[in-house]
């Protein structure tokens, strides 16, 4: 009898599709009433995908094409501390929920990043299995190199899009997942472009340690591959440049009873450090500064930014792995973020959220959703072809000056 309701039911749908095949398009004008009354949402509503992008699983969809693509790592079997974050990604998206095409304009950039220039895309999650390590890494390498190696939908030789040596290739903003995600993102970047990356790094640890630190006795390769030592390995394969790179809102506790993890000799000793305590004496623009003078704004050399959620103090951020107190503030990091918007960014991740540890009000994955939101911006922005100006551009002002530039002078009248 089971079989045979099967069988109906089989039957019923080929009928329906076999109906539905055969039925007249749709006149325009019905399809655009619906359209005027359904084609809207509300910032609860919808299917939760980053900023109500229209989901795609781009892995699959060989001819999906891009400027942005918004890319989850939901992996977090290389933590030392606290596991969650493979719960990142889902927690980001829900925390964007605010963020739609139609409510998105940033008033300190000019511009509307979902409304712009750029299509960005939520490209879905990486299927990384969470059983063996050495295969997580072989699948994140595969699909960064996979997702940033089309050619953006933007081309070189467009108005718009960024310059220099990401002219016509799409950015990655990846959502973590652990930090150690950042490994094989380095890797796909050093195919892509064929040089050493610059490093921008938010966080509250070093990330640089030498694997032996975890133990100097139970060592192998594998064991090497941690949130904690993946800068380590970058650079010893090459990865980093090591003369621009920079860590900044460190405050970690450092290994033994020297200051060695800091004055060590190996190639990863070339970061730049900004402790978090620095922000007292500097402000965040100081630090803006640092970092600028630090990077530099070279169009040839592209630049990673990577952020740790835990660069924010736990009061604000809970929500993480390896919390620290004496963070910044989530607005003075938002600031901070503000002012790096023409760095030659060429792909970036936020990771660390574990959404387990997070408080009622969910604000560690409100803080990640919108230092998401700032990245985007500013690679929007980065390639508008004019100069938006928006709050740290001083557009207004630069609108005043010129009127009082032609404006004609006391003397003249």
């Amino acid at each position: 009898m089971k079989f045979h309701l099967g069988l109906l039911a089989l039957a019923a749908t080929a009928y329906a599709h076999a109906h539905h095949d055969h039925d007249e398009a749709i006149p325009d004008h019905v399809r655009e009433e619906l359209l005027k009354k359904w084609d809207q949402e509300w910032s609860f509503s919808g299917i939760a995908s980053f900023a109500h992008l229209k989901p795609v699983k781009c892995l699959v969809e060989p001819d999906e094409r891009y400027d942005i693509a918004v890319i989850g790592a939901p992996f977090d079997t290389a933590v030392s501390y606290r596991p969650g974050a493979r719960f990142g990604p889902r927690a980001i998206r829900a925390a964007s929920a605010r963020q739609m095409a139609g409510t998105s304009y940033n008033t300190r950039a000019g511009i509307n990043p979902y409304s712009s220039w750029a299509t960005v895309k939520d490209c879905g999650d990486i299927p990384i299995t969470p059983f063996d390590n050495a295969l997580a890494e072989r699948q994140m390498y595969e699909a960064f190199l996979e997702l940033g190696s089309r050619r953006a939908l933007t081309a070189a030789d467009s108005q718009y899009g960024t310059k220099g040596i990401s002219a016509g290739k799409p950015k990655l903003v990846t959502l973590g997942g652990d930090h150690s995600v950042a490994l094989p993102a380095l890797r796909a970047l050093y195919q892509i472009y064929g040089k050493p990356i610059t490093v921008l790094h938010f966080d509250a640890h070093l990330d640089t340690w030498n694997p032996v630190r975890y133990s100097a006795y139970w060592t192998s390769e594998q064991a090497a591959f941690n949130h904690g030592s993946f800068f380590h390995k970058a650079s010893r394969e090459g990865l980093i440049c090591n003369s621009t790179s920079a860590h900044a809102g460190l405050r970690t506790r450092l290994t033994g009873t020297t200051d060695s993890d800091y004055t060590n000799p190996g190639p990863e000793q070339g970061f730049m450090r900004i402790h978090a305590d620095d922000i007292d004496d500097l402000g965040p623009m100081g630090v803006v500064d640092r970092i600028v003078e630090r990077i530099g704004l070279d169009p040839e050399q592209p630049v990673y930014l990577s952020v740790d959620i835990d660069v924010l103090d736990p009061a604000t951020a809970p929500g993480t792995g390896t919390p620290e107190p004496g963070g910044w503030t989530t607005r003075e990091f938002i600031r901070i973020m503000r002012g790096l918007e023409k760095l030659n960014v060429v792909g970036a991740d936020i990771v660390e959220v574990s959404p387990s540890y997070d408080n009622k009000g969910e604000t560690t994955a409100l803080a990640a959703a919108q230092v998401a939101f700032e990245i985007i911006t500013s690679l929007v922005k980065a390639g508008a072809g004019e100069e938006l100006g928006g709050w740290y551009g001083r557009k207004e002002n630069a609108a005043d000056e010129k009127v009082q530039e032609t404006a004609p002078k006391k003397d003249e009248l």
